[in-house]
């Protein structure tokens, strides 16, 4: 569905549950968070339950959320505000100032940003005669929303600012030095719309009947606001992950229903927004010296049992996990919901994930493990995917002949399948259409218990490493895309209470 797809659906869902009472509701719609192909450890439970490296018990991404948007909504008609799971966005006003969700139509949160960012963002371009730059907040309206623009068209378009002490709109065509110091862009995050609008998009939901395409609450929505919006954008499939024929009539037409709508925006001067949606993101915020680490007091060791005997504290992150004496822990690496045995050494830039292991073994650096309990048939068994962290899951290729493209850990897929004994063939992928990847091909051994899944992907992982032979053949095989259909996410929730009542119980014998 994609997340405006979902967005629509929750709002029939509300409708059909409580009827006219929800024209009174002020709603928070978090999107839980997709395949999550980027950040794969999210994949199964969701990136909404991203545990942070903060308090006792552990918060995750949703406790977060309800802290940022607490003062929200006395200051909110009815309506609904839109956010996603992967982001945090901090700010300060002043004590005058507050954020109110009030006005018709949309109403969008703008962050200072590099023009570097804004690529990956939506991009207000502000109407400049009701903007100033003065102050930590501001209401404006934005004359058109840019959806992941290139440097060129934000300059064309007047989005660019210069920074000061009043940051000034540059006027379109203003060729600066692109991407200088003193630029920067107002990019997007949280949304609200209000009752009316809400109600026209369920409207537009209910008269279309199926909707058989992917829409982005973003890209889809917002680019139809504001009076410079054009409908050239409903072309534009460049960011779309699955392509239906379907998709530019559907744009096409909420193009025709929200066209003419305002797009508000509270400039919020003094803001950072932060995005965690990828392993170098999770990576980096959770254990470089990063601003988010230090403005929230992300700490290297959350709800753990680490000994003092277990090596390096410096620049790690370790999340509701049991380490026992004598395993080591590269820099840069975070560990989560994990039980690390006494032989276990991890490199640097790990991540692991859900994972317990209890035998003698050197995981590389810049390693993925994440492991995921599966029910095929009625019996709980276990998968454990691995990867390079910075492998591309989003990558497919359409053709057998193509997959030499896709790399694994720095070696290409044939070499690996070579050394797995794994013959590449239609059959090796999971997905019905062309979409031959690393999120579908079927690598990974379903195995009896959690360390064994765990031993037979590191095996693997050691047999491209050292280009050794390492036999596949034999084992029933899962490519990620499977373990997710297949997840048992009861299973898996029960191991983290595992780990979460001998932490406890840990605590209790050293307070008394």
């Amino acid at each position: 569905l994609g997340n405006g797809g979902s967005t629509l659906h929750a709002l029939r869902c509300l409708e059909e549950q409580y009827g006219d009472q929800w024209t009174s509701f002020t709603v928070l719609l978090i999107h839980s968070g997709g395949c999550s192909q980027r950040l794969p450890n999210a994949s199964a439970l969701g990136k909404i339950f991203t545990a942070v490296p903060l308090g006792e018990p552990v918060y995750q991404m949703l406790e977060l959320k309800l802290a940022m948007y607490l003062d929200f909504p006395r200051h909110m008609r009815p309506g609904v505000l839109i956010t996603c799971s992967d982001d945090i966005e901090l700010y300060s006003t002043g004590v005058t100032e507050t954020i109110t969700f009030d006005k018709p139509g949309f109403t969008a949160l703008a962050h200072p940003s590099d023009l570097a960012v804004g690529t990956t963002h939506g991009v207000f371009v502000l109407d400049p005669s009701g903007f100033s730059g003065k102050g930590g907040l501001e209401y404006g309206s934005c004359y058109r929303f840019l959806h992941k623009p290139d440097l060129e068209t934000m300059q064309q378009s007047g989005a660019v600012c210069v920074r000061g002490d009043h940051p000034q709109l540059s006027s379109p065509g203003d060729r600066g030095d692109s991407g200088t110091a003193s630029e920067c862009v107002y990019t997007d995050s949280v949304f609200y719309i209000d009752h009316s609008t809400a109600q026209q998009l369920l409207l537009f939901y209910k008269q279309l009947g199926t909707l058989c395409c992917e829409i982005d609450a973003y890209g889809d929505f917002l680019q139809a606001l504001g009076p410079g919006a054009t409908p050239d954008y409903t072309k534009n499939t460049s960011n779309v992950s699955k392509e239906d024929s379907s998709l530019v009539a559907v744009r096409q037409q909420l193009y025709s229903l929200l066209q003419g709508t305002a797009l508000n925006v509270i400039v919020l001067n003094n803001s950072q927004f932060y995005h965690i949606g990828t392993t170098q993101e999770y990576l980096f915020h959770f254990t470089a010296e990063s601003q988010l680490r230090f403005e929230l007091d992300l700490q290297p060791v959350a709800f753990s049992i680490f000994p003092d005997t277990a090596k390096t504290l410096d620049r790690l992150s370790i999340i509701q996990s049991i380490l026992e004496p004598g395993c080591v822990i590269g820099p840069g690496s975070v560990i989560e919901y994990s039980r690390i045995g006494p032989e276990v050494s991890v490199g640097k830039g790990s991540i692991v994930s859900g994972s317990h292991i209890n035998f003698n073994v050197d995981i590389p650096s810049n390693c993925f493990l994440s492991s995921v309990s599966v029910k095929i048939t009625d019996r709980v068994e276990y998968v454990t995917m691995v990867f390079g962290v910075g492998d591309n899951l989003k990558q497919s290729v359409k053709l057998l002949s193509d997959i030499h493209s896709l790399q694994f850990f720095g070696a290409s897929l044939p070499e690996c399948l070579d050394l797995w004994s794994l013959e590449a063939s239609d059959q090796l992928f999971s997905s019905e259409d062309t979409h031959l990847g690393l999120w579908t091909a079927r690598i990974f051994p379903v195995c009896s218990t959690l360390s064994e899944s765990v031993r037979m992907s590191l095996n693997m992982l050691n047999s491209v490493q050292h280009k050794s032979a390492f036999k596949l053949r034999g084992f029933q095989l899962l490519s990620v895309e499977e373990m997710l259909t297949y997840k048992d996410v009861e299973d898996m929730l029960k191991f983290r209470k595992q780990i979460y009542d001998e932490i406890c119980l840990q605590r209790q014998k050293e307070k008394s």
